[in-house]
């Protein structure tokens, strides 16, 4: 994990992965428990806005992600599951580095009429870019709406209060830091 840990939350949840890997368990795979899963924080070229998802199970507006299913990239999978669930075809990693990880809780839930247990994501996003006045749609079953907000209306538009502040208040502070280093 080249990530250098940004905050505390990512020190011990890199630590905790670490850990995970070292026992050799097949988290690449939905593994009951913990498993591996990507996600993409969408920013559009101007550097001004973030596209997100409204998400069926978390029923909140959302970045977009999903499991690695046996793909040993978390790139690759962040880039597919961002152009499946949006439409947008742009969506372009804005480099190979890992923007942020995160260890997050899942609730069980009914998919497709089966239930999941409660199990543990352990995240990696990557910031990915796109072009705002490309088409989106959401990706049925999914998600229902594909958005672009600014920053700060989507942390207010999103339900989920941890996420909001926890996950997404810091991606908006790290992209910050990234356009005003000039590297936008």
């Amino acid at each position: 994990m080249d990530l250098v840990p940004g905050c505390a939350q990512e020190e011990k949840d890199r630590e905790e992965m670490l850990r995970l890997i070292r026992r050799g368990e097949g988290l690449i795979h939905r593994e009951p428990g913990a498993h591996f899963t990507a996600s993409s924080w969408i920013v559009d070229e101007a550097g001004e806005k973030v596209l997100a998802v409204w998400h069926n199970i978390y029923r909140s507006w959302s970045w977009t992600g999903g499991h690695l299913d046996g793909c040993s990239d978390p790139l690759e999978t962040a880039v597919r599951e961002a152009r499946e669930e949006t439409g947008i075809k742009t969506a372009v990693p804005w480099d190979d580095k890992l923007f942020s990880l995160e260890i997050l809780t899942v609730d069980g839930h009914e998919k497709r009429g089966v239930y999941v247990p409660s199990h543990l994501h352990l995240n990696m996003t990557f910031l990915l870019k796109a072009s705002a006045g490309e088409e989106t749609r959401p990706r049925e079953g999914e998600n229902r709406a594909v958005k672009w907000f600014l920053p700060e209306d989507f942390l207010r538009a999103c339900d989920e209060r941890w996420m909001a502040e926890r996950v997404y208040r810091k991606l908006i502070r790290r992209f910050e830091t990234v356009k005003e280093k000039g590297e936008w």
